[in-house]
């Protein structure tokens, strides 16, 4: 038998540390629109031309190299959106050598998952944690060409991992694909022009402490009125003082509006980044802020009014209220959602899932929710589960990352707290101990509502199995009951549980035995209910 991995211990999932709110620029007129283009297209070749010169900057990259590039765009744009420009390229950098990092470390995983399967004869069977060899030698050939592949490609990775080499596609590499594709992706060659230069514009600066409402360089009034500070190229179009010009149309931020109105009347740094969607034609301005971090809520605390544990899955969030002995109360609750689609669609059907999950968290009363710490990194790559097809597009299709922030950061709201637990082996134990004595006449139990509910039990610190193991040295209960549930005098457990016919112990207590319904010997007080009446011989 396989060795089970230790189970790792809940922990109450950090907050978030920023907000992020967006809202439409309406009514512009055409002379805005112009102006927005131009501002975007000249900061935008900046911005490519200082990440080009940061890329090849490399590792040799420090702040004397930064102040250099700071002073050649300032002369091109103005301090502030210089600042910006370069911060956002050092970002971007840093970024490209974490992906590149993880790339490496997904090659390595590969490298040797394929390794051992080629040392394995041909068609060794595998356990449940390891697989074993190739089906096939034509397999074992194509896996072994692939090998060296693998070794050549992670050799080359290596080699820019150590020379501070990345590569970096502003606009996106997908989209840029999708040049070569333009007829399967339903577009023109102008359409994706449009779309590939709309990605590479540059509208966004940073937030400024102590400045008149947050920000210098994209100013927003109480009022909604939008200003933009224009480079020095543009300066000639600038219809108010001090080479600003002013938008006709007015933001009002339907979310986090009073918050948002506060930091700016406090001259609290806000962000900006105006962007363009090119299939609608509509303009967006999204402001974003820092939040301290908010202290952790105990354990103890968020668990004190029972949770809900909630399986996540491919198409739907399996959840079921636990009280605070881990048993299962009501009826388990589903939250579908579709992943198909744009990722704007995605992103709109997480978000009202987890909606639905905290109004009905509301409802229920409960101050937290149990949700599985997925991380399936490690568990995407084609050389560990191998023609299952079909198993790595729903891993992959699961939206764990985005629904972890996502709920983060929508229940900090809400004063739910979220409990991270262990998935190990949650949805095997609890369709092992809870799937059958929760399904009933009138209620099918998934195998998915059995895994929230023992999610549920690991973040209460409750075993997942609903019974030990009978005691060692006896059947009788002298060594203690046998069942790790709340005890009868505990007000709202899971209820009597059915008694077993027939004694339970070795000693038979009165009213119990095989004669106890017997009304004739109830009746006759000369002898006892649980005597056996002996045989006479004639």
């Amino acid at each position: 038998m396989a060795e089970l991995r230790p189970i790792a211990a809940a922990f109450v999932a950090p907050g978030p540390s920023g907000v992020a709110v967006r809202d439409r620029l309406k009514h512009l007129t055409p002379e805005d629109d112009k102006v927005l283009r131009l501002v975007g297209a000249h900061l935008g070749a900046l911005a490519s031309a200082d990440l080009k010169t940061r890329c090849a900057d490399g590792l040799g990259h420090c702040a004397q190299t930064w102040a250099a590039r700071k002073r050649e765009l300032t002369a091109l744009s103005s301090a502030r959106w210089a600042g910006a420009i370069t911060k956002a390229s050092h970002d971007q950098w840093t970024l490209a050598r974490r992906c590149q990092a993880d790339h490496i470390r997904d090659l390595q995983a590969a490298i040797a998952t394929i390794t051992r399967r080629l040392s394995l004869p041909v068609g060794k069977k595998g356990t449940r944690t390891e697989p074993g060899g190739y089906r096939s030698r034509q397999e074992w050939f194509a896996k072994s060409r692939r090998l060296r592949l693998l070794q050549d490609r992670l050799q080359r990775r290596r080699a820019d991992q150590q020379a501070g080499r990345v590569r970096v596609v502003r606009g996106g590499k997908r989209l840029l694909n999708t040049r070569h594709n333009v007829e399967a992706a339903g577009l023109t060659e102008a359409e994706w022009r449009q779309r590939w230069e709309a990605e590479r514009w540059f509208l966004a600066a940073d937030g400024e402490s102590g400045k008149r409402f947050g920000n210098e360089t994209i100013r927003i009034s109480p009022d909604g009125e939008v200003s933009i500070r224009l480079p020095a190229p543009l300066a000639h179009h600038a219809n108010a003082p001090h080479g600003r010009y002013v938008l006709a149309c007015r933001v009002a931020f339907a979310h986090r509006a009073t918050e948002w109105a506060d930091r700016i009347e406090a001259n609290r740094a806000v962000a900006y980044r105006i962007h363009l969607d090119v299939q609608r034609d509509r303009w967006y301005i999204t402001a974003s802020w820092q939040i301290p971090a908010a202290p952790a809520v105990p354990m103890t605390t968020a668990l004190a009014h029972r949770v809900i544990g909630v399986d996540t899955n491919a198409d739907h969030l399996a959840a079921w209220h636990l009280d605070t002995h881990g048993n299962p109360i009501g009826n388990p609750r589903r939250f579908s959602y579709d992943l198909s689609g744009s990722a704007g669609h995605r992103d709109a059907q997480v978000r009202h899932a987890l909606n639905r999950l905290l109004h009905w968290a509301k409802a229920c009363g409960v101050n937290a929710i149990a949700i599985e710490d997925l991380d399936f990194a490690k568990e995407k790559t084609r050389e560990k589960h191998g023609r299952r097809k079909r198993f790595r597009r729903l891993i992959s299709g699961m939206p764990t990352s985005r629904l972890r922030a996502r709920l983060t950061s929508m229940a900090d709201q809400s004063g739910i707290a979220i409990i991270a637990a262990d998935p190990a082996y949650t949805s095997r134990w609890g369709a092992q101990h809870w799937q059958q004595p929760l399904t009933t006449t009138k209620r099918t139990t998934t195998r998915h509502d059995a895994a929230a509910v023992a999610i549920g039990r690991r973040a209460q610190g409750h075993p997942i199995r609903r019974r030990t193991a009978p005691p060692p040295a006896h059947r009788s209960d002298g060594q203690g009951h046998r069942t790790v549930q709340a005890g009868p005098e505990a007000r709202g457990r899971e209820g009597p549980r059915p008694r077993i016919p027939g004694p339970r112990t070795r000693s038979v207590g009165a009213g119990r035995g095989a004669y106890a319904g017997d009304q004739n010997a109830q009746h006759r007080s000369e002898r006892s209910t649980e005597h056996v009446p002996l045989m006479l011989s004639p």
